[in-house]
């Protein structure tokens, strides 16, 4: 049986939105709750829907975070603060863990409203492709999200990351911009496959990722998965049908009203 070890990043610092894992998100039961409460139940459930020997686990370098997930009876793990990005703060956690797990998964931990099934679908990519290192998740784009992603670009601003893969389904390259390019009204050749922050990997990989260090497509695209490529690690990316909610993550304090209305979407939809 697998060992599956869920880890949710979460870092008191942010550029955009400082101290976001302690921001009050209300629930669908109208109790106002730090958002990493709601990205640790997302946590379980995907552990649960996963089946095995899965487990959940809070990886950070704050106190202030730590306590207040102890507190909840989160399990929790401290990280150095000099970690870059998700996923080393992944590779981090894994000294401090008492079990060396089969496979990492991380699961941000400003992405509450990730459904448990994508977690399970990235998970069981790895399980049946030993040959890939890492494995993450994309939904196709609606034609009403291209026409948004376009519209963006056309403005300047940043509406999403996509990514194109291989026929095998291996990952190819991941950008900011539009690829494959879509002229504005015309019908794709190749569907735009809009990319979601969730990963899953190989112990072997987030060793080899740490060590690899940073790269300058990394860095110039801010996509930190973009590293496993240029170290030649394969990637594989289970495409998923977007679920009933919108996958909106925690990135600035304006997204607060639109997440908490996606719980109470999501809380009406989900099975009971």
């Amino acid at each position: 049986m697998l060992r599956v070890q869920i880890i949710i990043p979460a870092r008191l610092a942010s550029t955009r939105f400082p101290a976001k894992p302690l921001a009050p998100l209300t629930g669908a039961d109208g109790i106002a709750r730090p958002a990493l409460h709601y990205t640790w139940e997302a946590g379980l459930a995907a552990a649960r829907a996963i089946g095995r020997d899965a487990r959940c686990v809070i990886a950070t370098d704050d106190r202030q975070i730590a306590e207040m997930a102890e507190a909840a009876g989160m399990d929790v793990v401290m990280t150095p603060v000099t970690c870059a990005n998700g996923t080393e703060r992944c590779a981090a956690a894994l000294a401090a863990l008492r079990e060396v797990p089969d496979i990492v998964v991380n699961l941000q931990g400003d992405a509450p409203l990730t459904p448990p099934a994508m977690v399970a679908a990235v998970v069981g990519l790895l399980e049946t492709a030993p040959d890939l290192a890492m494995a993450t998740a994309a939904v196709p784009a609606s034609p009403a999200v291209l026409a948004h992603l376009q519209s963006d670009a056309a403005a300047g601003r940043v509406g999403g990351t996509t990514v194109v893969c291989s026929r095998s389904g291996r990952a190819l390259y991941f950008s900011k911009s539009i690829i494959p390019h879509v002229t504005p009204g015309t019908t794709p050749q190749q569907e735009v496959l809009l990319h979601l922050g969730l990963y899953a990997y190989r112990p072997a990989a987030l060793t080899a990722y740490a060590a690899h260090g940073p790269v300058p497509l990394e860095l110039q695209e801010g996509l930190e998965q973009l590293r496993f490529l240029d170290a030649g690690l394969p990637v594989g990316v289970a495409v998923c049908a977007a679920p009933a909610w919108e996958m909106i993550e925690l990135n600035n304090p304006s997204d607060i009203p639109l997440i908490e209305a996606q719980l109470v979407r999501r809380a009406h939809t989900e099975p009971a």
